[in-house]
């Protein structure tokens, strides 16, 4: 399914105590891996990445018969991913966490584990994504899952070249329906957990309003429209987010959007739709995957948050290593600093990187 051969070498499975990661570990056992599951203990309370998880990862591998690992990163899933969320939404950006959490802490520190204290050097997971090797361009390559309303290409892209080579996806191939058909086949019994919907974060908070204003304290500001005329107040800029409709509390003869976040002056900016369309964005942190940096523009499709179409590109490289994205054929709707922008050939990503301004560089 995602080895040509059986295996008998060692590979570490990061467990969540979801049905995905957990069918990843017993599909490899099965084919004939040699599996230790490792658990990352990111941050107390419930929720699918805490006590709850490490539990039923647990149960999980007493299952199937592999020793378990779980490792406290606590301290370091504070630093890295709750800081940068904070500070992000401080300064008036959306941050992506999950991308930033597989580079740095999945694929970053579990397989920094993984390799120190258990000599493997081949981490799996439960994403549903694709990857290989091309001999033509010396790369490894990500592509989208064969279930393109579970593909999880689009948080994968900050994946650096060596992190591709360790990583192994093997529900790739699979549906999700098919993947909750092996659980029960298999009688896991995590066989009918539910799906998790949330960023861990939020579901041990409550809510993501919850989760930031336990970090940020809620300063009432204007909310303004694009002349800078005060149309009401808000009770924190960061419980805004661009292209944001409801909750603005602004009466209005049609309907207003969220088109920035001035952070400076504690400002909500909005206005029509028509507003919050842009031809255009400069996107920075930019990682090359399955290509080496171009030097020339390129055509793609690029996907500018996890759940939209990919829609038809110029890419063009600028000589401070951002990007430029065109956008083909219309202006897209609410371009959002700190989301990532991921482009793509056919099911390939080519690269992504963060959106730092919608318009020119």
């Amino acid at each position: 399914m995602f080895r040509d051969s059986v295996s008998t070498e060692k590979i570490v499975v990061g467990l969540s105590g979801g049905v995905d990661s957990s069918v990843a570990a017993a599909l490899l056992k099965r084919d004939g891996w040699r599996v230790l599951g490792l658990t990352l203990w990111l941050m107390r309370g419930k929720g699918a990445c805490c006590s709850d998880g490490m539990r039923d990862a647990a149960r999980v591998t007493d299952q199937l018969g592999i020793a378990h690992h779980i490792v406290d990163v606590r301290e370091e899933f504070e630093k890295t991913i709750v800081d940068f969320l904070v500070e992000g939404y401080r300064a008036g950006v959306t941050p992506l966490p999950c991308s930033r959490c597989n580079r740095e802490l999945k694929f970053g520190l579990m397989l920094d584990y993984a390799r120190r204290k258990l000599g493997i050097a081949q981490l799996a997971t439960g994403h549903y994504a694709r990857t290989g090797f091309d001999p033509d361009t010396g790369r490894h390559w990500l592509a989208r899952a064969v279930d393109r309303t579970k593909d999880q290409s689009y948080f994968l892209y900050d994946l650096t070249q060596a992190q591709l080579a360790a990583a192994v996806f093997p529900l790739g191939e699979l549906t999700k329906d098919q993947t909750r058909a092996l659980a029960a086949e298999m009688g896991l019994s995590v066989a009918t957990k539910p799906e998790s919907m949330d960023l861990c974060l939020v579901e041990a908070a409550g809510s993501m309003r919850n989760f930031l204003d336990g970090h940020i304290e809620p300063v009432r500001g204007e909310i303004v429209d694009g002349e800078g005329r005060v149309l009401g107040e808000h009770d924190g800029h960061h419980h805004f987010t661009i292209g944001q409709r409801r909750g603005l509390g602004v009466a209005a003869a049609q309907p207003l959007y969220v088109v920035a976040i001035d952070a400076l002056r504690n400002r909500v900016v909005v206005g029509p739709r028509d507003s919050a369309l842009s031809p255009e964005c400069t996107v920075d942190a930019v990682n090359w995957v399955s290509i080496a940096p171009p030097t020339a523009p390129i055509a793609a499709a690029v996907q500018v948050r996890y759940r939209s179409e990919p829609v038809p590109a110029e890419i063009v490289p600028l000589d401070d290593g951002r990007v430029r994205v065109v956008f083909a054929n219309s202006p897209q709707f609410a371009l959002t600093p700190g989301q990532a922008a991921v482009w793509y050939e056919g099911e390939r990503v080519l690269g992504g990187g963060i959106i730092a301004t919608a318009g020119a560089a």
